[in-house]
């Protein structure tokens, strides 16, 4: 199967969410900010292809970059982010 994904880096492309789904669990978002520890860049694209592949997430997971390698991500399951949390892919 396919992850509901959507993230956001300030530009028109993304990936799309299944907005029904959004909309029943809109009143519950579980959001974390993470922070890249790296001298370099942080590729957005990359990173949000990484963690896509690697989350899989249950109901979906958005992403917004908050400049200085910090990143804001929004779970709509709150399974899908314990699973984060706990270091579980």
């Amino acid at each position: 199967g396919t992850a509901r994904l959507h993230i956001d880096d300030g530009e028109e492309s993304a990936w799309g969410v299944d907005e029904e789904q959004v909309e029943e669990e809109v009143n519950q978002v579980y959001s974390m900010v993470g922070y890249f520890l790296t001298a370099s860049l942080v590729n957005f694209q990359a990173m949000r292809n990484t963690l896509a592949n690697l989350w899989h997430p249950i109901g979906g997971v958005v992403i917004f970059d908050l400049g200085d390698k910090r990143f804001l991500f929004k779970f709509y399951h709150e399974v899908d982010m314990n699973r984060v949390i706990k270091g579980a892919p």
